[in-house]
């Protein structure tokens, strides 16, 4: 797998070798087209990878005056893989989001000696600490759903500027892959005794794979990239 670096200074990828032999031969890259391999850190130009040096043209002749040639074009390649900085902080803001939403109801039960006085709380205040905070995650839910189903985000995804897509066409997953299969089936699995902790632990450990994708992307067929 390559990341290719485009004229417009943006990464690329990672894609394969036959999808940039695809670009080579749509004008859309050439041997002076900077790549690195993996999870390499150089760059290097095309040309220096043994994979594409014996089969790619050589770049076009300079002529004064005339426009750069195709070739140098940035790739249109997708949107660039997001960080794993970025969707560890998605998840973060997420959970500040709905402890945000409960904390009315939380300060309900406080209110009413819940917590201190477990055994003679406020009737009255008890019940509606655990409405509101029932109404709140129910609204918290249908927001969620709703970006998800049409943007692929979450309210953390969007104000990180990272989102949800298939991973064969970059498209929109829709409700079935980005709920049902990436949350409600992962949830599902996560909430077996004892094995659902093993999953999730894995899960989370996936995003260290080349395309940083977790079992719950493989299960769905997504990826999260660059909005």
């Amino acid at each position: 797998m390559f990341t290719i670096l485009g004229a417009d200074g943006k990464e690329y990828g990672p894609v394969s070798e036959a999808t940039i032999m695809g670009w080579i031969a749509g004008g859309r890259a050439n041997l002076q087209t900077k790549a690195r391999r993996g999870n390499e850190t150089e760059w290097k130009t095309l040309g220096d990878f043994a994979e594409f040096n014996a089969t790619l043209p050589p770049p076009a002749a300079s002529v004064a005056g005339a426009a750069l040639p195709a070739a140098s074009a940035a790739p249109s390649a997708g949107p660039a893989l997001a960080s794993r900085w970025l969707r560890l902080g998605a998840a973060v803001l997420d959970s500040i989001i709905g402890t945000m939403f409960a904390a009315p109801g939380l300060a309900m039960l406080i209110m009413a000696g819940v917590f201190a006085t477990p055994d003679t709380p406020n009737p009255a205040l008890m019940i509606a600490g655990f409405v509101t905070i029932g109404a709140a995650m129910v609204v918290l839910l249908g927001i969620q759903i709703y970006l998800l189903v049409t943007r692929g985000q979450t309210l953390g995804k969007k104000f990180l500027g990272i989102k949800i897509v298939c991973f064969e066409d970059d498209s929109n997953p829709g409700f079935v892959k980005v709920f049902l299969l990436r949350m409600l089936v992962n949830g599902l699995i996560g909430a077996v005794p004892f094995l659902g902790l093993i999953y999730s632990l894995t899960d989370i450990l996936f995003i260290f794979r080349e395309d940083r994708r977790c079992i719950h992307d493989l299960i769905a067929g997504t990826k999260v990239v660059q909005a």
